[in-house]
C-alpha cells in the first residue's frame, strides 16, 4: 500500500467534506495532518522534508501578507476600488471587470500576489452590493489562475519555463501564443458564472458607497510599498535590470516600510493569515512524499503517450498538477521534454495546461488555495465542491481553447 498516496486522498476527502465527526476541518488543517502523517510513517525523512519547503515561497507570502492587511487597514484598497468601480451600474459588469482586471494583474504582478490583496476588496464588493461571496471569489480565483497564463512572470511555472529553458524572448512568444485564447477564455469564465449565478446577477442597479481612508499615514506607507514592488518588478525584467532578483526579496522590499516605519506593525503581524502560511510547507512535504513514492513516474512510464504531443502535454500537465501542484509537475515534466525534444508549442502547452490545472480543483493552483484560507479568515466559505461544480467544466472548455489554438490557429505555425 502506497501510504502517500492514501494519505493524499485521504486530505483531499477532508477538505472536500469540511467535517470530521461533527468537528470543522480547515484546509491548513487537513494539509499539516497529512503531511505529520507521512512524516510520522516514514514516508519521506526529515531532512527530505525540510529540502522540499520552498523558503522563497514562505517569505514571497510574508511580505505580500504583510503588504496586503496594510492595504485594508489603512482603507486604502477599498478606496482605490471605489475609484475604479464607482462608473460600474450592473453586477455583470462588476464581475467582468474583476475577471478581465485581476487577470491583466496577475499577468503583470504575478497570480498569487492579486490572490493576497484581491480576495477581501472582492468580498467587500460581494457586501456592498448584495452579491453572492461564492461567485466573487471564483471570479478572482478564474481571473488569477487564466490571466496568468500568457506571462513568463504571470506564475511560478511559468517562470521556470522561461528560465529553464532558454526562452529567448519569453515575453513575445508567451504573448503572442497564449494571448488571445487567454483573452477568449476569460469571456468564457464571464459567461459561464454569469449562466451560474444567474439570480444573483439579475439584482438592480449597482449603488457605490463612498470610501473615506481609515488611516492616510499606514495607507502612505502601503502605497510606498506597492510602488516599490511595481518598481522591483519592472527592474526585474527590464534589459537592463536586475535578473537575479528573487521575488521574494521584492515581497519582503515592498513590507519594508510598513513594517519599519508603521505605528501598527504588531496589529498587523498578528492579524496575517498565519493558518496559509502553515498550510504550504505542509503542502509540500506531502507532494514530496507523493513523488518520491514513484508512484505518478511508473504511471507515466507504463502510458503510451507521446510527451511532446500538445493533446497530451495539456492533459498530463493539468491532470497531474491535481495530485502534485503545479509548480513541481512542471520542474519535473521539463527533463522530459528535453529528452524528447523540446518545441515552442509543448512549452507553451506545459505553461497553459499546469495553469488551467488550478480551475479544477481548490487544491489545483496556490492562489485558489490563498483565496480559501483568506476567504475563511472573513468568514466566508469557499468549499471544496461548490469550486469543482464551477471549476471542472470551465477547465475543460479552457483547455480546448488552449487545444485548438495551439494545435492549428497560433500564428506561429
Amino acid at each position: 500500500m502506497n501510504i502517500s498516496l492514501v494519505t493524499l486522498g485521504v486530505v483531499f476527502c477532508l477538505i472536500a467534506a469540511r467535517t470530521i465527526g461533527g468537528l470543522p476541518v480547515r484546509i491548513w488543517q487537513a494539509m499539516c495532518a497529512g503531511a505529520l502523517t507521512v512524516l510520522a510513517t516514514g514516508e519521506i525523512g526529515w531532512r527530505e522534508a525540510l529540502a522540499a519547503i520552498d523558503p522563497d515561497v514562505m517569505l514571497f507570502l510574508f511580505g505580500m501578507f504583510v503588504l496586503g492587511d496594510a492595504l485594508v487597514a489603512s482603507g486604502y484598497l477599498y478606496y482605490l476600488a471605489y475609484r475604479w468601480f464607482s462608473r460600474l451600474r450592473s453586477a455583470q459588469g462588476l464581475v467582468l471587470v474583476v475577471l478581465y482586471g485581476g487577470g491583466l494583474a496577475s499577468a503583470l504582478l504575478m497570480n498569487d500576489t492579486v490572490a493576497i490583496v484581491g480576495t477581501p476588496l472582492v468580498l467587500r464588493l460581494a457586501r456592498e452590493h448584495d452579491l453572492d461571496p461564492r461567485m466573487m471569489l471564483l471570479a478572482l480565483a478564474f481571473a488569477v489562475t487564466l490571466g496568468s497564463v500568457p506571462s513568463p512572470i504571470g506564475n511560478p511555472q511559468n517562470l521556470l519555463i522561461a528560465t529553464m529553458t532558454g526562452l529567448p524572448d519569453p515575453f513575445p512568444t508567451f504573448l503572442g501564443m497564449l494571448g488571445v485564447p487567454t483573452v477568449v477564455n476569460l469571456g468564457l469564465a464571464w459567461l459561464w458564472l454569469r449562466w451560474l449565478y444567474r439570480g444573483s446577477l439579475r439584482g438592480a442597479r449597482l449603488v457605490h458607497t463612498p470610501v473615506e481612508m481609515l488611516d492616510w499615514r499606514l495607507a502612505r506607507l502601503a502605497r510606498a510599498g506597492l510602488w516599490l514592488m511595481v518598481a522591483l518588478i519592472a527592474w526585474r525584467h527590464l534589459p537592463c535590470g536586475e535578473k537575479g532578483m528573487r521575488l521574494s526579496w521584492i515581497a519582503l522590499a515592498a513590507a519594508t516600510p510598513v513594517l519599519l516605519f508603521g505605528s501598527e506593525r504588531r496589529s498587523l503581524l498578528r492579524r496575517i493569515d498565519w493558518p496559509t502560511l502553515a498550510f504550504f510547507p505542509a503542502m509540500f512535504v506531502l507532494m514530496a512524499s507523493v513523488w518520491q513514492s514513484g508512484a505518478i513516474q511508473s504511471w507515466m512510464v507504463r502510458w503510451p503517450l507521446d510527451p511532446t504531443d500538445v493533446p497530451t502535454v495539456l492533459g498530463l500537465s493539468a491532470g497531474l498538477s491535481q495530485l502534485v501542484s503545479n509548480v513541481p509537475l512542471v520542474a519535473l515534466y521539463l527533463p522530459m521534454l528535453r529528452e524528447a525534444g523540446i518545441s515552442t508549442e509543448a512549452l507553451m502547452a506545459l505553461a497553459a495546461g499546469s495553469t488551467v490545472a488550478g480551475n479544477f480543483l481548490i487544491l489545483g493552483a496556490a492562489s485558489n488555495v490563498i483565496i480559501a484560507q483568506h476567504a475563511e479568515k472573513h468568514r466566508v466559505t469557499l468549499g471544496f465542491h461548490t469550486f469543482a461544480m464551477a471549476g471542472v467544466p470551465l477547465a475543460l472548455m479552457n483547455l480546448a481553447v488552449y487545444w485548438g489554438w495551439l494545435s492549428a490557429f497560433h500564428p506561429f505555425r
